[in-house]
């Protein structure tokens, strides 16, 4: 036993003398005081000061990292100002409190060059490339970005036009990736996208800050992605959006995917991480900062759950297919939404067909949301559900929705016939303003509605309802009060319409409609 005492004793002795040894000429730099696999960017040759570019530094700890195995680069308090950065495979940035990695303008140094991509017609310029960023990662596995740090994208443009040459457009890029971790960070002016994951599996974001100019988190033809705790705000693009490019080179869907507990908004840029959530910016279309599925959407999206989120000054939710995606199996639950500047609720099947030739339209099916309430909603559009001719949205559950609208709608808004559009953009205003205030549905096959609760603050001369197309609209318990003399349901062409168990409405059945039917308030 002493032999043993003793020898574990020398062990110790030997490996803290050899992190102590002073290094030879040429050697391999040891890691830093901040312990054991950890990697000091200042002990590379970084300021840390916000005045000197410590690009280098900062890619020689991550190098250093790699090459020793794997291992963390921490940033300690300071400022780091810094081009692209590169992660590797094995090795996780941490921001301590007090530190910013601060994007440099380009002028000072240009950003990595935006990669070539044989694909780039099939979506915008910022889905296209991924090296011309703050922080990015292509082919790299057990990569970490934490700490309670900030990354300011400063020096990060929001385009790809009339930009200086050398710009950087994304704070964080990652490109066919895995095992990726992104926690307790914030995140200030991301530029194009604060983060940007295309073809990354086992995705995890958790218990971050963003408070941007574009969109916040954009996950693109990922599988089994986790994002929780996360607040997100972004007045001119979206919060949290889902996307399935072609990217890639292939129609890979987005599968898997958990967004929990979470809030997204569109108070002016920098006013969330400030905390005084102002309202003073303008757009033509409303402050954005919503949840969406698309607009990119070739690959689909399968197997996803929304849950325990909060929507405050924003658009509402968006699930949109329009570059032959198929949307299939997703629950939406437990949504509070405030301050809504358009649609609560917006579900579009349309044929932009953006991708390879022979796209064709894609399907949305198996959809259930639940446990919607929301205030103060802007009454142009009502929910908003739009498939096209010969494409139905199929199999799409409301349950136990709660929304009071701001009202004001007219008889000659009632009057409307929205126009398909089928190759448009998809935004509710494209349709202008609907004729029903809180639902409208047409090419929709199995629509069910339960315990529906639709108000107004000012009265609205527009229908509650109006289904058109419809195969299969079975509402149960919907609670729209109103104006006698105003039909609360007005139904065109369909067929099995079933509407019982709601106050003031009267029991209806109707096996089909093949032009006109109305459901009034009982006086």
């Amino acid at each position: 036993m002493k032999r043993l005492l003793i020898a574990g004793a020398f062990l110790v002795f030997a490996g803290g003398a050899d992190r102590g040894r002073p290094l030879r000429a040429g050697a391999q730099l040891a890691p830093p005081v901040s312990g054991h696999g950890a990697f000091d960017p200042r002990a590379f040759g970084a300021k840390g000061d916000g005045r000197t570019l410590d690009t280098d530094a900062i890619n020689k700890a991550i190098a250093a990292a790699h090459a020793a195995g794997g291992g963390t680069v921490r940033f300690g308090a300071g400022t780091y100002l810094s081009t692209s950065i590169r992660l590797q495979s094995h090795v996780g940035l941490f921001l301590d409190h007090g530190s910013t990695i601060v994007a440099a303008d380009a002028s000072a140094d240009p950003y990595d060059e935006p990669e070539p991509n044989e694909w780039d017609a099939f979506q915008d310029f910022g889905h296209s490339h991924w090296h011309n960023s703050l922080i990015w990662g292509e082919n790299v596995d057990d990569v970490s970005i934490t700490g309670p740090g900030l990354i300011h994208g400063k020096g990060l443009v929001r385009s790809n036009s009339n930009v200086p040459k050398g710009s950087g457009n994304k704070a964080i890029a990652l490109k066919n990736s895995r095992n990726v971790l992104i926690r307790d960070v914030s995140i200030l002016h991301g530029g194009w996208f604060a983060i940007l994951a295309t073809g990354v599996d086992n995705f995890t974001v958790d218990n971050i800050k963003i408070d941007t100019n574009r969109d916040g988190i954009d996950v693109d033809a990922c599988k089994n992605v986790r994002i929780s705790n996360a607040t997100v705000n972004s007045p001119f693009d979206d919060g949290i959006c889902l996307k399935s490019s072609y990217g890639l080179g292939s129609a890979r869907p987005t599968e898997n995917v958990t967004i929990a507990n979470s809030q997204v908004s569109g108070y002016d840029e920098g006013t969330l991480l400030d905390g005084t959530f102002k309202r003073t910016v303008k757009y033509n279309r409303g402050a954005t900062g919503r949840i969406k599925f698309g607009t990119e959407s070739n690959g689909g999206f399968k197997n996803i759950t929304i849950a325990n989120c909060v929507m405050e000054y924003s658009r509402g939710l968006a699930i949109e297919s329009v570059d032959g995606a198929i949307i299939e199996d997703v629950t939406i639950t437990n949504i509070t939404m405030r301050d809504i500047v358009n649609a609560p609720i917006f579900v579009r099947l349309g044929n932009r067909a953006r991708g390879p030739r022979g796209t064709v339209p894609g399907a949305i099916k198996r959809v259930r949301i639940n446990n919607i309430v929301g205030s103060n909603i802007d009454s142009r559009h009502g929910i908003l559900i739009s498939g096209i001719p010969g494409h139905d949205i199929e199999d799409l559950d409301l349950n136990g929705i709660r929304l009071a609208y701001q009202g004001g709608g007219t008889a000659a808004d009632a009057a409307l016939e929205p126009l398909e559009k089928e190759a448009e953009y998809p935004e509710p205003d494209m349709f202008g303003n609907m004729p029903a205030y809180a639902l409208y549905a047409r090419h929709v096959k199995a629509l069910r509605a339960r315990d529906l609760t639709l108000t107004t603050e000012t009265p609205d001369a527009r229908p509650a309802v109006r289904l058109q197309d419809v195969s299969g609209a079975d509402f149960d318990h919907v609670v729209a009060p109103g104006a006698p003399s105003l039909a609360a349901f007005v139904l065109r062409r369909l067929t099995d319409f079933r509407l019982r168990n709601s106050p003031e409405l009267p029991d209806t059945r109707h096996s089909a409609v093949p032009t006109e039917a109305v459901v009034r308030r009982e006086p």
